[in-house]
């Protein structure tokens, strides 16, 4: 990648009336380094296919098409799709789609549950729907390399202790970690916050989710990690008892039976302890 590549990019923003939209999230990553990170963080090989989301200016797909068997690029942005068909008119292994990635069905394009990876610049207003949508729904990737928040990936790959909805939602599903860090000078426009590179792997297919949740109904489960994080400052077992409309006796043997202090606190619990403990409410649940 030439050193003058944001005066490339700001060039080709004239010429085909782009301008970088905030609301978006559309920050281009001008740094040829944390480009290749992410590709070599991806692990692929000739024989992958891969989803990428948000290609914005293709900089990443130059590195993904070369890489891969097969790229998958969903743009939502309508002058970036109509820039990428041009740039990219002669490269056989790339299918470039003009849809929202939290619309988009994996299915549809011969993406079927775990035959694929995904690569993304994730604008850090979807992210939550994103992770839920592909970590969740019937056609999970291999694996999840991520340019995202730095803050929101740290919450991710949180500890007992530090723990959130969002890091139980992750770490039940598959195994988070961080790469690398990107300031945002790395970034143009300069975004507010610096981002990082995540991979998630070990992705659990549904069938591994619920043999991991060893008959408990994953509906049952989430309610009652939804609840014990309903108030950060109160002890699980009051938000629990109001929550889940149980006794808070019962709600204390509960904790005591699981092994856990009758004052802990939600961020204290990791994904195997909220297993242990809803093998224990689930009996009060409707």
């Amino acid at each position: 990648m030439e050193p003058n590549i944001l005066d490339q990019i700001k060039q080709i923003c004239k010429i085909y009336g782009i301008r970088p939209s905030r609301e978006k999230g559309q920050n281009f990553l001008i740094n040829p380094e944390i480009i290749k990170k992410i590709a070599a963080a991806a692990g692929l090989s000739p024989k992958d296919t891969v989803l990428e989301v948000g290609p914005g200016l293709g900089i990443l797909t130059e590195e993904l098409v070369k890489k891969t068997g097969r790229v998958v690029s969903v743009e939502l942005d309508r002058k970036l799709f109509d820039f990428l068909k041009v740039k990219f008119v002669n490269v056989k292994n790339l299918e470039l789609i003009n849809e929202d990635a939290l619309n988009f069905l994996a299915i549809s394009y011969k993406l079927k549950a775990k035959s694929y990876k995904i690569v993304a610049n994730l604008p850090y207003n979807i992210t939550s729907h994103f992770l839920k949508k592909f970590l969740t729904g019937p056609n999970k990737p291999e694996d999840m390399t991520l340019l995202l928040q730095k803050e929101v990936a740290q919450r991710i790959c949180a500890k007992p202790g530090e723990m959130s909805r969002l890091s139980v939602s992750v770490q039940l599903y598959g195994r988070p970690r961080i790469i690398d860090y990107a300031d945002k000078n790395n970034f143009w426009p300069k975004p507010a916050v610096d981002s990082a590179v995540l991979k998630i792997s070990e992705i659990k297919s549904q069938a591994e989710v619920d043999n991991y949740l060893a008959g408990i109904n994953e509906k049952n489960f989430w309610r009652i990690v939804k609840i014990g994080f309903s108030a950060k400052r109160k002890q699980l077992g009051n938000n629990l008892a109001a929550g889940l409309k149980i006794p808070a006796s019962e709600v204390k043997k509960s904790l005591n039976q699981a092994n856990f202090d009758e004052k802990i606190r939600a961020q204290n619990l990791s994904v195997s302890d909220w297993l242990a403990l809803a093998k224990k409410l689930v009996l009060y649940l409707d």
